[in-house]
């Protein structure tokens, strides 16, 4: 709020009382903030915001808002019939920043799980893509994961309950491509959805378990 107040270029006189406004909400944030109350500071700043923002709307003044790095967040993963656990995985990778999903390869998924995914590769990336908490979504390297995580050049990675891969060991090989140690955090909350199932292989499970010894309508 202070760097957009010093870039403020004002046009008339009206809008003295509304700046007024805006310097003493943002002497009542930092109090809040210094107070350890940040909910409070961060609402008192979003009516100093509107303020401004309304002042530029309305051609009285011009204001240039500070844009910091954008925080990247790497997820990757199959992502082959869509579930609750994924949902939360992306949800909780999100709210850390700006979200990249790396949809593994159909060869990858065979090489790795040792079986065909359900659904292949381009039908898995467009539901991801389609996904309102991801902010791109794309195809991994069929041969080596760290060319991906060099595409995104993520300031976090996150992994899923069940990634083989140990924290530690996989933010030393991103730290050797990228020149940068990313956090790489692991998200724990992998937890029973309907009927008990955990994941895609549970659901394919149910489907092959209700549909055995009868013929499936449209076959």
């Amino acid at each position: 709020m202070e760097r957009a107040l010093e870039s403020l270029r004002v046009r008339g006189e009206r809008e003295g009382p509304l700046l007024d406004a805006v310097r003493r909400y943002l002497s009542d944030g930092k109090h809040y903030l210094n107070a350890g109350d940040e909910v409070t500071a961060l609402a008192i700043a979003s009516y100093a915001e509107g303020l401004l923002d309304a002042l530029r709307y309305l051609g009285l003044a011009e204001v240039e808002w500070p844009r910091g790095e954008i925080r990247r967040v790497f997820v990757g993963g199959t992502f082959d019939i869509l579930h609750p656990g994924h949902i939360e995985l992306l949800q909780f990778a999100s709210r850390l920043g700006e979200l990249h999903v790396v949809v593994a390869r159909d060869a990858t998924v065979e090489r790795v799980k040792g079986r065909r995914p359900v659904l292949d590769e381009s039908s898995r990336l467009k539901i991801v893509s389609s996904l309102r908490m991801v902010s791109r979504a794309m195809l991994g390297d069929p041969e080596d994961i760290m060319k991906s995580v060099e595409a995104v050049r993520p300031h976090v990675i996150v992994l899923g309950p069940d990634q083989p891969y140990e924290e530690e060991e996989l933010a030393r090989r991103a730290e050797e491509r990228l020149g940068y140690r990313p956090e790489v955090i692991r998200f724990e909350g992998k937890r029973e959805f309907g009927g008990g199932m955990r994941g895609s292989r549970d659901i394919v499970k149910a489907i092959c378990s209700r549909c055995e010894g009868k013929r499936v309508e449209g076959d």
